[in-house]
Parts: structure tokens; C-alpha cells; sequence
């Protein structure tokens, strides 16, 4: 529909990877699409903005958190838009199994920029996740259109494996299967370079890809991988999102996926030309733990709660909240404060304004008068007080918004556009840094003891179900009945009544999985000895000792700010019980504790 309609569709994606696919891709069909994001030249961006100006470009892609930067909503608020498309759309839910809190307010900016018609799009929506983005939207239920889940060419293949036998396997399997496109899922990141080295010395041609790679790399691996039908990518989930490649083979998961929902969208990366295509999990119950210790790692302690609503107990009005500080202050991680901001919202405690830029700072690449003489009248009166308001350094000039708006009748927003507009016209470099979220309190009369434990309890339910999630994947895959149909069943589609004929059970392949290899038990003691050194360290940096929960995540290798803050890595014992337990290293330190 974009190219029919009207006006600017604009489209919100939740990974660089992905946007610069799809613009690639529209462009090579002639469509006039561009993304804006942090990676591009002013230059660049400036050329795409005038090209959204002129109505040349018709798609224009961008992230979530490209709404926060209030330059580009004064941008935007100038542009008449037709359509607004949501991709990855299950992020707005809590239920989801990718849930983003900044996917939260994508209905309020629709309402901001006018925009008439919103379309949302997922490949993984449970009938819990549809009601949720349905009633964010006001989606009447007629307008819901579910297409089928089920694809014919896709053979889903469980191979119970124990733990020592895996690598061996996989080698082989690839052997076999030389010259064809293909994905390894893993869950750490240490394990897709190892797993990478050994293949490489045994004859397959792989590449390892993790979030932990720089930027630069992680594009020329997936450019080599796009550009090949032999290669082999060891990957963690940070892998695939942006890919579109129609003629992936095999998608193999050497360790268990997170969730029903994330096998779904990892296997949907296979076999997209219709060709036969394997999707092959190496299937023990080793790795459960770590998996489940990442749900954990999400959930803040309930002094790290009480330490954001103090905050806002001190405060009457307006908030103004830095992300970085106030999650290194109450430890809590950046995805579970916004989860967070976002509960105290709903709960009519806090209510988002806007988000805007602390410190906006220019350098002139023409003379400062050559640029006042550009303008006359009250606008060159104007732009001198800008310049005048602005702490000079060698190079780079700060403004200070707040004494210009005291002494000269103006507002921020005019400030920001005529600031966007010197650049633009190539007369200044501008940079902006500390995005602030700015809340209205709507009540700061509430007793924080008890506030911050109902709030916990929230987040200790929705680790609840996210633990919940990961047996519900088990007991699919450990099932003797056909594994297509009941994926597909899962999401809501009952198209395949008949048993695909496919799949490893249909073809008569169930096997029972082998049991988990028990890990040793644990030595109270030797717990204690090993967060002896984290324990000073968070006293001497925090003036306080560690807690269970923070000793805990120090032992299963789950970073917070705080262990970050103190180099935890560094300390000899970080991740040393990665494989057991979180629930089972925490009853024994509490044990210890109490003792």
C-alpha cells in the first residue's frame, strides 16, 4: 500500500540489521525507500530527511528508539504520513516473548503525528499477544488477518543428542551436507567461537557472529554469508533478524532455543525459496539452566525498586530521568528500569512527557558572523542569542537552553529547528548526548515498601512465566505426537488437521531424550570463599555488602550494573556455576546465610 497512497508510510523496526535488509531489498524493486539510524553521516541523514521533504522517498525506516530523539519528532511532525507500519509488533506486548517498553508508546506518537491508518505485523503472535497489540491500537477484530504458520517445505527435526556427542554429530552433519547455506543457534557467546574453531579444523567453512563482535565485523560476516551458498554461521540470537535469504538449507540449534516463539522465528529462516529444508535441534536438557538464569538476570531486586521510587518520592512535579545513571544506581539493567518505568505508568504513578537531549554542543565550519549575516531582522537577532548563549571551548560551543530561554523570548522547539536548519545548510556540525525522559508524578503519596514489593511480585510473575514458556517448548519437543501440527496449533492456526507426514515423529524417529548430566553439589562453603572478594569489592564501591541475589548472579555469570561497576569478570569466580541452577546456588548461599 505505501506506493499507492498519498503521503510519507513510515516504518518502525526493532533492529539496524533488519531496516538496512528491507531497504536494500525495496530498492533493488525500484521502491524509493531509506532508514535513518546512529551509523550513517550527517551528511547522509541530511540528504535522506530533504529526500522525505520533497516526498522522493516514500518508506522511511527507523527505530523504536529513533521517536525519543526530539529532533527527529520536530522533523516528523512536519511531514504528513499515511501509514504507519509496525514490524516485530509482538514487542508491545507483555505476553510477548520479546517484550519492549518503548514499543508501549508507538500508540500515543500515532495519535502525536496524526497518522490516520497503522498496520502491525508479526510472524509470532499467540492469541494472547494479538489481544494485546489489537486493543493498543483500537484493532477491531474483523481487521485481524492470521495467515497460515504451517509451511510444507520445512522439516522439523528433533535428534535427542547427549551433551559429549553433540559437537561430533554436528560435524558430521555438515560434512554431509557441503555446499549448502546454513545457521547454528547457540546460547553463549564463548560457545559459538569454540564450536567455530573446531569445525574450521575439520574441514567447514564457518564463521562465528555474536553481539560481543564489533560492528564492522558483524556486517562483513553476514555480507559473506549473504553472498555465499556454502557458508556456515555459528550464531547467537543476535544473528538473523536482518536476514533475507531465500535459500538457507539448515537451521540447526545446538542448544535449546529460548521459547516456542524464538524456534519459530529462527526456523522461519529456512527454505524461504519453497525448496525442502531441514531445521534440526540437538536436543538434551543441559542448557535449560542457563536459559532460565537469563529470565532471572531480568528481574530487579527489590531494593533496586525501592531506590527508583525514593527517587520519585522526592520529587513534586516533573522527573527527569537519565537511563544510564539511575540504572547504575539502583542496579537495576536497562530493559527491566524501562519495564519498570513502564509498570509505574500504568499504575498512575508516573505519566511520559517527552524525552529530549541534556547537551546539545556545535562546532562552526563557517565563521559566526559570516552566519549571522545570513539572516535579518529578528531572526539574525535570534540566532546571535543562540550563539551568545553558548559556552565556548577550543573547537565545540555548549548551548545553555536554560539561560537563552530566560533571557530571550523563545521556545526549545524553535531553538532545535533552527539549530537542525545550520546544519542542514552545512554551516555547523551539531551533536546532541544525555537523552533525558521527562515524567510528570501524578502521585508521590505512596508508602514505598509497599508499592516496591507489589511491583516485584509483578516482575517475579512475569519471570514466572517466561520459566513457564521454556517447559512448554520441552514438553512440544519431547512430544510423541506430529511436531508441526502442534506448532502450528500453538500459534493459533488449526489449518493442518492431518499429521504433516514430515516431521522427525511422523517419520517415525521419536526417540526419548537422554537425561541431563548431573552437575556436583555445591559447597556451601566454597560459595562463600568464592564471593569473598565480590563482597569487598561491592562494599568498598557501594558502602554496603553484597546481597544473596547479587552474589548469586556474580556465581551464574549474569551481569547488573553493579557487577559491571566493580569488573566482576575479573574477579576469578564470575560465571563459575553458570550450568547449575540460579534457584539452587541461591538456596544454599540463603542457607549459609541464615546459619
Amino acid at each position: 500500500p505505501a506506493i499507492l497512497l498519498p503521503h510519507l508510510t513510515l516504518v518502525v523496526s526493532p533492529l539496524l540489521a533488519l531496516m538496512k535488509d528491507q531497504v536494500d531489498f525495496l530498492k533493488s524493486h525500484n521502491i524509493p525507500a531509506a532508514s535513518i539510524d546512529s551509523t550513517q553521516s550527517r551528511e547522509e541523514s541530511n540528504e535522506i530527511i530533504q529526500g522525505v521533504k520533497t516526498g522522493q522517498i516514500k518508506i522511511l525506516m527507523i527505530s523504536v528508539e529513533r521517536l525519543k530523539n526530539e529532533r527527529f519528532r520536530e522533523f516528523i511532525k512536519q511531514i504528513t504520513i499515511s501509514l504507519l507500519v509496525i514490524d516485530e509488533a509482538h514487542c508491545i506486548s507483555e505476553w510477548g516473548h520479546n517484550f519492549r517498553p518503548d514499543y508501549i508508546k508507538l500508540p500515543d506518537y500515532q495519535k502525536q503525528f496524526n497518522i490516520k491508518q497503522v498496520l502491525l505485523l508479526t510472524a509470532t503472535a499467540t492469541a494472547n499477544v494479538i489481544e494485546d497489540m489489537s486493543r493498543e491500537f483500537s484493532i477491531d477484530k474483523e481487521h485481524i488477518i492470521t495467515t497460515g504458520f504451517y509451511r510444507k517445505n520445512l522439516n522439523i527435526i528433533v535428534n535427542p543428542s547427549i551433551k559429549s556427542d553433540k559437537l561430533n554429530f554436528l560435524g558430521h552433519y555438515l560434512n554431509s551436507h557441503q555446499g549448502q547455506a546454513t545457521i547454528v543457534y547457540v546460547t553463549l557467546q564463548k560457545t559459538a567461537e569454540n564450536i567455530c574453531n573446531w569445525l574450521r579444523q575439520n574441514g567447514v567453512i564457518a564463521e562465528a557472529y555474536h553481539a560481543g563482535l564489533k560492528n564492522d565485523l558483524r556486517e562483513q560476516i553476514q555480507e559473506r554469508f549473504m553472498n555465499s551458498d556454502n557458508h556456515c554461521i555459528i550464531a547467537t540470537i543476535a544473528f538473523g533478524m536482518g536476514i533475507d535469504k531465500n535459500n538457507i538449507r539448515h537451521v540447526i540449534h545446538y542448544d535449546l532455543p529460548k521459547s516456542i516463539e524464538n524456534y519459530a522465528q529462527e526456523i522461519g529462516r529456512a527454505g524461504r525459496d519453497g525448496e525442502s529444508s531441514n531445521c534440526l535441534l540437538l536436543a538434551n536438557e543441559n542448557g535449560i539452566n542457563i536459559l532460565e538464569n537469563f529470565v532471572y538476570g531480568d528481574t530487579p531486586e527489590l531494593s533496586g525498586i525501592k531506590i527508583v521510587l525514593n527517587e520519585i518520592k522526592q520529587t513534586s512535579n516533573i522527573w527527569e530521568v537519565l537511563s544510564n545513571p539511575l540504572s547504575s544506581q539502583s542496579n537495576i539493567r536497562l530493559l527491566a528500569l524501562k519495564t519498570l518505568l513502564v509498570y509505574l505508568e500504568i499504575k498512575g504513578i508516573i505519566q511520559s512527557k517527552y524525552s529530549y537531549y541534556a547537551e546539545y554542543k556545535f562546532k562552526f565550519l563557517i565563521s559566526e558572523n559570516d552566519i549571522i549575516q545570513k539572516f535579518k531582522g529578528e531572526r539574525q537577532v535570534f540566532i546571535q542569542a543562540v550563539f551568545q548563549h553558548s559556552h565556548k571551548a577550543k573547537i565545540w560551543n555548549t548551548l545553555d537552553f536554560e539561560q537563552l530561554l530566560k533571557n530571550y523570548p523563545t521556545d526549545r522547539q524553535r531553538v532545535i529547528i533552527a539549530l537542525d536548519y545550520l546544519q542542514e545548510n552545512g554551516w555547523i556540525i551539531l551533536e546532541n548526548k544525555q537523552m533525558t525522559d521527562v515524567y510528570q508524578v501524578l502521585n508521590n503519596q505512596f508508602d514505598i515498601n509497599i508499592l516496591a514489593t507489589e511491583l516485584y511480585e509483578k516482575f517475579k510473575h512475569k519471570e514466572q512465566a517466561q520459566i513457564q514458556r521454556i517447559k512448554e517448548m520441552l514438553t512440544l519437543f519431547q512430544s510423541s505426537h506430529c511436531l508441526s501440527k502442534q506448532l502450528s496449533h500453538y500459534f493459533g492456526d488449526t489449518q493442518l488437521t492431518e499429521n504433516c507426514g514430515h516431521c522427525s515423529v511422523c517419520q517415525g524417529n521419536y526417540q526419548i531424550w537422554p537425561e541431563a548430566i548431573e552437575n556436583l553439589s555445591i559447597n556451601p562453603v566454597e560459595l562463600r570463599l568464592m564471593t569473598s572478594k565480590l563482597n569487598d569489592a561491592i562494599m568498598s564501591q557501594y558502602a554496603q555488602p553484597a546481597s544473596i541475589d547479587l552474589c548469586c548472579r556474580y556465581l551464574c555469570g549474569i551481569t547488573t550494573p553493579w557487577l559491571t561497576k566493580v569488573r566482576a569478570r575479573k574477579l576469578g569466580d564470575f560465571g563459575r556455576y553458570e550450568h547449575y541452577g540460579y534457584a539452587e546456588v541461591y538456596r544454599v548461599l540463603g542457607a549459609k546465610e541464615q546459619q
